[in-house]
């Protein structure tokens, strides 16, 4: 059984816990005091599982987008990824209904102290799906040549963590170069899912077309951008809380299909048994939809785009600001379909979570054409403007977006904002995959993105904000931010963290390195027949965090025809 974090850790853990709790599925959402409410992203609560789980059954599942490689380091995916993920590997760590980060995978995770050394025990008996045993080696193996070399996605991750110890078969160490009470949040994403060392040697540079991890499923095939199929793992590791063996199914067919209506008519014609969105649209529209079963959430994740601000003229502050002024963030949300679902967001914590400030709510640039106006002429009349042009010519910029209907409206009614302040606007529509490894790679200027995350801010801020690291997309470094991450790091003290946070998010009030479009409610939408979707539990029985921002945890899924 699990065991609970020790005193020095549970009080970072708790006030994640607060975040959550106010964040769950089906939970009201509403925005400040000078925005219209949103209604609560549930509509009717989730059914009530009944009955006993049934074995069997293959299941399709329309994602919304194809993911890039399964190898961590490479892998470059986002919810559409993270469902696959967790069919094929198990987190160390996850978060439950509560919003506490407890272990799932592991045993148990202990910090020492000074919170510099972080004790992982791993369970008794797990398998990678080669056969191989999950233990501290594999592990150690997977942090020095998967996960902590230069140039994977994961390294920025891992700046503080100097290196992995084996105590034992089934235990090691991670020894971290400074305290960090938010560490755990690590091991619930892919740094977190093993991957077999053995399987990795195997394929080589083909390893990220062959998954192989300790998940209820196993890899089968992949068709890029057709499927990707996995069948049940006779040998897995977990049982439900009355002993039977999981997982419940027998196959899962993950489908990519981009286009959002598309992917809801495949639902709603039987071509696919379940689907999931993080569009506004959609989410009003499954809502009007009969005999389908919907699971909704809202948390702090948002919608919106970055700047690449090594870039001119986007490497202006005063571009940044001025592009953040002439939009109307209401008309973004109604564009996507969003009135009356998506609140509007400022910040990277939405209105419900303890981390959100009112002074930056009311800080945020939106909605002033005038000012806009005001700082891009500056700009554009310096003789000493970032982007080479001439005094008096016109400011030029490129704005990516996926191919998906409501994006290519949302991208339009950008470009009308800006062209409405004397802004040229250049629209580009760009694969999902490529899409993210433009922003890895830094080959942009202005990208429609998503941001934020449940987690701990510390984690959320600097793996979005530290230099150097390849989740930093913006490129956007600033000692405000690096000064309020080192309290982040090393204060439980709420007040002092919040304090923290909020002078970063003030910060960007005025430096911008990202525009918002509004909260991302998501949904999970099945035929009735696809049970506990969003009732997951950990192997001591405590209930799971549902389908929190459109993913779920498929090996407690049943088919009850």
């Amino acid at each position: 059984m699990p065991r609970r974090s020790t005193t020095s850790d549970r009080l970072i853990w708790r006030l994640l816990a607060v975040l959550a709790a106010l964040s769950v599925l089906a939970a009201a959402c509403g925005n400040g005091d000078d925005e219209p409410d949103a209604v609560p992203p549930g509509g009717d609560e989730p059914p009530v599982e009944e009955g006993d789980p049934v074995y069997g059954g293959t299941l399709t599942i329309g994602l919304e987008a194809e993911t890039n490689s399964w190898l961590p380091g490479e892998y470059a995916g986002a919810n559409a990824g993270t469902n696959v993920q967790r069919a094929l590997f198990d987190p160390l760590m996850l978060m439950d209904s509560e919003g506490e980060i407890r272990p799932y995978l592991a045993e148990s995770v202990e910090p020492n102290e000074d919170l510099t050394v972080w004790t992982v025990t791993l369970r008794e008996g797990v398998q990678f799906h080669d056969g191989t045993p999950l233990d501290a080696e594999a592990m150690r193996y997977n942090f020095d040549v998967l996960l902590k070399p230069e140039g994977r996605v994961t390294s920025g991750a891992l700046t503080e963590v100097e290196r992995v110890e084996v105590v034992d078969d089934l235990t090691y160490e991670y020894h971290l170069t400074v305290p960090n009470a938010a560490f755990p949040d690590l091991l619930t994403g892919t740094i977190g899912m093993p991957f077999s060392p053995a399987a990795h040697q195997q394929f080589g540079d083909d390893a990220g077309s062959n998954p192989v991890g300790t998940g209820p499923f196993v890899f089968e095939s992949w068709q890029r951008d057709s499927q990707l199929t996995v069948v049940r793992n006779e040998d897995y590791w977990m049982t439900d809380q009355d002993g039977n063996q999981l997982p419940y199914l027998d196959r899962i067919v993950f489908r990519p299909i981009p286009d959002e209506d598309s992917r809801l008519a495949s639902l709603l014609t039987g071509d696919v048994d379940a689907m999931h969105s993080l569009r506004q649209s959609i989410v009003r529209q499954a809502r009007e939809e009969d005999g389908i079963e919907r699971y909704e959430f809202i948390g702090n994740n948002g919608g919106g785009a970055i700047f690449n601000t090594e870039r001119p003229p986007v490497d202006d502050r005063r571009v940044r600001l001025g592009l953040a002024y002439a939009i109307n963030q209401q008309d973004l949300i109604e564009v996507l379909g969003g009135a009356g679902i998506t609140p509007n967001q400022t910040q990277y914590f939405s209105v419900d979570s303890p981390w959100h400030s009112d002074r930056v709510r009311d800080a945020w640039p939106d909605d002033d054409p005038a000012r806009a106006q005001e700082l891009l002429d500056e700009y554009r009349n310096d003789p000493n403007r970032s982007d080479g042009r001439a005094v008096g010519e016109p400011i030029a910029v490129e704005f990516n977006c996926p191919p998906d209907p409501s994006l290519i409206e949302l991208a339009q009614l950008y470009q009308s904002f800006w062209n409405a302040v004397g802004v040229q606007v250049t629209l580009n529509q760009v694969e999902q995959a490529a899409h993210i490894q433009n922003g890895i790679a830094g080959e942009y200027m202005i990208n429609c993105w998503r941001m934020g995350g449940d987690g701990d801010p510390y984690t959320t801020l600097k793996n979005a904000f530290e230099e150097g690291n390849p989740t930093n997309f913006t490129r956007f470094t600033h000692p405000v931010i690096d000064e309020n991450l080192e309290v982040l790091r090393t204060s439980t003290d709420f007040d002092e963290r919040f304090a923290a946070v909020e002078e970063i998010m003030m910060l960007f009030t005025e430096e911008v390195p990202n525009l918002w479009t509004g909260g991302t409610a998501t949904v999970v939408a099945v035929q009735p027949y696809v049970r506990n979707v969003a009732g997951w539990r950990f192997p001591d029985g405590t209930l799971g965090r549902g389908a929190a921002n459109a993913v779920v945890t498929w090996s407690q899924v049943w088919i009850d025809r």
